[in-house]
């Protein structure tokens, strides 16, 4: 539905995971019998849930540790883990600093050269210990690390920026990225990301991405929408990225999946998304509460360090159970932050569907009132829904 927004601008609604119901069916389906499984560049999970290549959330033991869960970690090739030989000193300090003096110290931290022998070790470092070694570069990374990245062993590579696109207008005698050449070439497959639209979507599907992230600005700890006003909720922007995917399947008959990227707390939103048309979700903060995180109780954006326009901060997120106990259980929370497979298997048996692709047919509703209805004693006691 366009909406006038002025005499000059024609608008459309969009909606964000907070806005929306899933509706039951006609059948239910035992959770026991659901299938979680999907796939990404020929490596299959069993868990739709991808940590997030932030340095408060995946260094190369919490790799290890959700590949054997059956998830997946991703770790940031130009974060402390390949510019420290031993980062515990500088995390130690992020999680210590004042609000005031975070951000200098961030950018004194991540001013430090990026060692490539450290790349070539973390990947190797995860490799040895049974780990699915998935690592994450902004396109300048890209461009000065592909052959690097191509002969380290590597399993799959996330293409991430704010946003990214196959056209990109640059300066004088930049050097630009070539997506299609990076994915052509690589040697891996590559996930490409962040994107909130139909037309950018197929364009980078088209161009060779494995997946495609969607999600620009909703991360906890990002400030992008706020820094630079940009930016589409979840819902529509995952229905519409989706929709790009489908018709990519039926022109080309391969299907690239997406991963919905940002704002994702609860089980609820992850299955929310999922309905949405999401295979997959990467989510940062309820994995940096667990014990094994190397935030230890905080976590902080990408664009955090920017030297010239920081786009993150740093929350503090508490530590709430193990990594499996927030995986897969059991729950010692009722808010829906633990055992985030358990609510996404008991959501597909409520709404009747067995598998991720009948989970992303059911019937979805704006339903704004969804998690304040009723909830007034929880919401002024701090229980429940309304901590």
């Amino acid at each position: 539905m366009n909406i006038q927004l002025g005499r000059t601008k024609i608008v459309r609604r969009a909606y964000g995971i907070d806005e929306i119901a899933l509706v039951p069916g006609r059948r239910t389906v035992d959770p026991g019998i659901t299938k979680t499984n999907w796939k990404i560049g020929g490596i299959e999970r069993d868990i739709p849930i991808i940590a997030s290549a932030m340095d408060g959330v995946v260094d190369v033991n919490m790799a290890v540790a959700l590949s054997k869960l059956g998830a997946l970690g991703v770790l940031n090739l130009e974060g402390v883990q390949t510019r420290y030989e031993d980062p515990k000193e500088v995390l130690t300090k992020i999680q210590s600093i004042g609000k005031e003096e975070f951000v200098p110290l961030m950018q004194e931290i991540y001013n430090k050269p990026i060692k490539e022998k450290l790349i070539l070790k973390r990947i190797q470092e995860i490799k040895d210990s049974g780990g699915i070694a998935a690592v994450s570069g902004t396109p300048l990374a890209a461009i000065k690390y592909k052959n690097l990245v191509k002969d380290s062993g590597a399993d799959l590579f996330f293409l991430q920026a704010t946003v990214v696109s196959t056209e990109h207008l640059g300066k004088e005698g930049s050097q630009n990225l070539d997506l299609y050449d990076l994915c052509k070439n690589i040697g891996i497959p590559v996930a490409v990301g962040n994107c909130v639209t139909y037309e950018v979507s197929l364009k980078l599907m088209k161009a060779g991405a494995a997946a495609v992230m969607v999600g620009i600005g909703p991360g906890a700890a990002c400030t992008s929408r706020g820094v630079l006003g940009v930016g589409i909720p979840q819902a529509t922007a995952i229905s519409d990225c989706a929709a790009a995917r489908d018709d990519f399947q039926k022109e080309s008959g391969k299907y690239v999946p997406i991963i919905a990227d940002g704002g994702i707390i609860t089980g609820g939103d992850i299955c929310k998304c999922i309905a949405c048309g999401a295979d997959s979700v990467m989510i940062g903060s309820p994995i940096a509460r667990s014990h094994e995180a190397p935030g230890k109780g905080f976590h902080w954006g990408m664009a955090t360090p920017s030297p010239v326009l920081p786009r993150g901060t740093r929350i503090q997120v508490g530590t709430t159970g193990s990594l499996k106990s927030i995986l897969c259980g059991p729950a010692i929370l009722d808010d829906g932050t633990h055992n985030l497979l358990g609510a996404i298997k008991t959501s597909m048996g409520t709404l009747g569907a067995t598998n991720i692709k009948e989970m992303q047919n059911v019937e979805v509703v704006i339903a704004p009132s969804l998690l304040t209805e009723g909830k007034v004693y929880q919401k002024a006691q701090q229980l429940g829904m309304g901590k």
